[in-house]
């Protein structure tokens, strides 16, 4: 999909369904089960992991965006011109990363379409595969991209704020977690890390950014649109952890037992409205799933046509061949990937440091080139810098739990 010139109309089109690119390739199979897992184990406290996750979410997102916005370039060529070779490295991380998180996201679709009509998980990974191939080698792959992925993103809120009600989650608990979990261990270092990861972690962090690039809406004077984009982005993804988290508490704390579960979020929403509830996770999984599918496939496809003018005219059939690749390792390895999905987003929380560094220094020592004279706000400098120590703290921290989750 290469860069075009839009009309307004298409270019509020375009941060509409950049914003949503972002937020629902971080709402995957992944986030429900990470959401779902940490609340069966934490209860209540795990309010305060969202939280923090959210204002490091935002501080992230407001530098990368504006960072790649204004310089009108995608991250690993950036990346390239702070340090040689860099981009090549970030671009490997990054996409690495989407594959291992594009299996999971394959097989999430396979368990939402299990649960939602009983259909075989390997078909169902299959033909929600190919859907997805489909949208990309449509004649209008970027408009359809972002018109799907905006219907699903609102789907998933609508159903989720229905069983949110359904289970009657204690409200004030949850918000005294928030503010006063108690005693934090190295397993709130994980969870926090692990939703990190989740949210803006490895190629999450530049889907909607290089959705902009892509379509044409860059430099100083989209600055403001795409700044705010950027932040609703992180507020829709919250609003809908937010959601996930009160309908499994409302479970939790109603003596339903979850955590040991084959499937804890089909339990949780089971035990929250009854078959119902049952075929609501399915729909809600299967388009988190999707809609991740997408975005992981998007992103990572950008990634390896960077360097590439060739590759970049023919980006919808890398596209597709990264989706056939992940759907093929998915069926390969035939096992239920609820460690993997978890264990993605902690992977790709250890690769959230290498990128913001590399972007913070193209605001902090570029800006007179590489941003075109753009005066960089110091203080959203020195917020991303002390997000940047934070992410590094805690990815060191979550070592341990994170080998103990592969391990599990």
């Amino acid at each position: 999909m290469s860069t075009t010139t839009t009309t307004p109309a298409r270019g509020r089109g375009v941060l509409l369904g950049a914003m949503f690119l972002m937020a629902t390739s971080a709402v995957g199979p992944g986030f429900i089960t990470q959401t779902t897992e940490f609340t069966a184990t934490m209860g209540a406290a795990f309010a305060f992991a969202i939280l923090v996750s959210i204002v490091v979410d935002i501080a992230v997102q407001l530098n990368l965006w504006r960072v790649i916005g204004v310089a009108g370039m995608r991250a690993p060529e950036l990346a390239n011109k702070v340090l040689p070779g860099a981009g090549y490295v970030l671009a490997a991380l990054i996409v690495f990363g989407g594959l291992v998180f594009n299996i999971g996201n394959i097989g999430g679709t396979a368990l939402g379409l299990d649960a939602l009509a009983g259909i075989d998980v390997r078909i169902g990974g299959a033909v929600s595969a190919l859907i997805a191939i489909a949208i990309f080698l449509s004649k209008r792959a970027g408009m359809a991209m972002d018109r799907i992925i905006v219907v699903l993103g609102v789907l998933m809120i609508a159903l989720t704020l229905y069983v949110a009600f359904s289970s009657s989650p204690p409200v004030g608990e949850a918000l005294r977690g928030a503010v006063a979990p108690g005693a934090l261990g190295s397993a709130e270092f994980t969870a926090i890390v692990t939703i990190i990861g989740g949210t803006v972690g490895g190629y999450i962090t530049y889907a909607g950014a290089h959705r902009l690039i892509d379509a044409g809406v860059t430099g100083r004077e989209n600055l403001r649109a795409i700044s705010r984009a950027s932040v609703t982005g992180i507020v829709v993804t919250g609003v809908i952890r937010v959601l996930l988290f009160l309908a499994v508490l409302g479970v939790v704390t109603g003596g339903a037992a979850i955590a040991d579960a084959d499937n804890a979020p089909a339990a949780a929403f089971q035990a929250a409205a009854g078959e119902v509830g049952l075929r609501l996770f399915g729909m809600i999984m299967w388009a988190a799933a999707i809609s991740s599918v997408i975005g992981a496939s998007y992103t990572s496809a950008s990634f390896i046509t960077a360097f590439s003018p060739a590759l970049r005219r023919r980006s919808t059939w890398v596209v597709a061949a990264f989706i056939a690749v992940s759907a093929a390792a998915y069926l390969l390895l035939g096992q239920a990937p609820g460690t993997l999905l978890v264990m993605a987003g902690a992977i790709n929380g250890l690769i959230l440091p290498v990128g913001l560094a590399l972007m913070l220094w193209v605001g902090w020592r570029r800006s007179h080139d590489l941003l075109h004279g753009y005066r960089y706000p110091r203080w959203l400098l020195l917020l991303g810098a002390a997000v940047w120590v934070l992410t590094v703290y805690m990815g060191w921290s979550a070592l341990s739990g994170i080998a103990a989750l592969w391990g599990a």
